[in-house]
C-alpha cells in the first residue's frame, strides 16, 4: 500500500452510528498537537483492521483484531521517551522561535535553537502526553563530517 506524503496523522478509531449517520471521532491530542485542526476539511482514507480473505473479496464482516485495545493503547502513548535520542528535520518554528518537528503520529518535537531544515540528533529531556521537549546533542547530520 502507497501512503502519501501528505498523511498528517494516523490513528485508530471506532465508527460509530448516531441517528442514521456514522461518524469517526478525532482523538483530542490530533487537534492539541496542531496535526489537524477544527473546522477545516480533510481527506480521509479508512483502513480496516482485518484482512479479508483471499476468497471473499466482495463482503467481508469487519471484526476487530483481538489486539485492538494493545493498538489503541499504543497509539495514545507517546512515540519517543525520555532519555531516547532521535535524528529529526526541523519543519517549522514556534510563536517562541524553536524548532518544531514530528515524528511518528504527527507526534511533536520542541527543539530549541534550530532553525527549519536542519537535521539534527536530539534527546528526548520531557516527554508529554502531546508534546516531547528535547536538546540537540548533534548538529552533524549522518553521512555528513
Amino acid at each position: 500500500m502507497d501512503i502519501s506524503e501528505s498523511l498528517q496523522t494516523l490513528y485508530t478509531a471506532a465508527v460509530e452510528e448516531d441517528d442514521g449517520s456514522y461518524q469517526i471521532t478525532v482523538p483530542k491530542r490530533e487537534i492539541a498537537t496542531g496535526t489537524l485542526a477544527a473546522d477545516e476539511t480533510y481527506r480521509v482514507a479508512l483502513i480496516s483492521t482485518s484482512t479479508p480473505d483471499a476468497e471473499d473479496t466482495e463482503t467481508t464482516d469487519f471484526e476487530p483484531s483481538t489486539d485492538h485495545e494493545d493498538q489503541q493503547q499504543e497509539l495514545e502513548t507517546p512515540p519517543v521517551e525520555e532519555g531516547e535520542q532521535r535524528e529529526v528535520e526541523i519543519e517549522n518554528l514556534g510563536d517562541q522561535g524553536d524548532g518544531i518537528a514530528k515524528v511518528e503520529r504527527g507526534y511533536v518535537v520542541i527543539v530549541p535553537e534550530t532553525n527549519i531544515g536542519d537535521r539534527v540528533t536530539v534527546e528526548m529531556r520531557q516527554v508529554r502526553e502531546n508534546v516531547a521537549f528535547a536538546d540537540v546533542v548533534d548538529d552533524t547530520p549522518r553521512g555528513e563530517v
